[in-house]
């Protein structure tokens, strides 16, 4: 049985491919999704994909990895710079967890410079578009097969 990796997306983020194309590309979240489960594919890892606009309902499902899933990969979007309880979630699951971010953070506003969720993270990717996922998952298999 392949590890199950979480891939969850924070707000807007069904907004890809028609949201700020020069920031975000033109890829949509389905395309995303489709890299994904092809990286995993290739990782030997199986996916749980999901996107909500919902601050709440993001953390009920980290807190639904404990137990269920073998790491995070997020890309939280807003809830970065914003969330604390997103944080807390993910601390409390003890799983390892990869950031991602599709725009580099750090050369945008300052607001988006901070992300609590980095805390929480044993990498972040930002700023290499949707191929960071794909690197992610790549990353997260390393680091499951290091785990053992």
């Amino acid at each position: 049985m392949r590890p199950l990796v979480a891939v969850f997306n924070g707000p807007n983020l069904n907004m890809l491919g028609l949201r700020q194309p020069a920031v975000y590309g033109h890829a949509t979240l389905d395309d995303v999704e489709q890299l994904c489960a092809q990286a995993a594919e290739r990782s030997g890892l199986a996916i749980d994909f999901r996107q909500t606009n919902g601050e709440g309902e993001l953390v009920s499902w980290v807190h639904e990895c404990r137990g269920r899933a073998r790491g995070i990969v997020i890309n939280p979007g807003a809830y970065s710079h914003t969330s604390i309880a997103l944080l807390d979630a993910l601390l409390a699951v003890e799983l390892p967890v990869i950031e991602v971010h599709i725009s580099n953070i750090h050369r945008r506003e300052d607001f988006r410079h901070h992300s609590y969720v980095s805390r929480a993270a044993v990498g972040v990717i930002c700023g290499l578009g949707i191929r960071g996922y794909d690197l992610a998952l790549s990353a997260m298999a390393d680091l499951l097969d290091d785990a053992g």
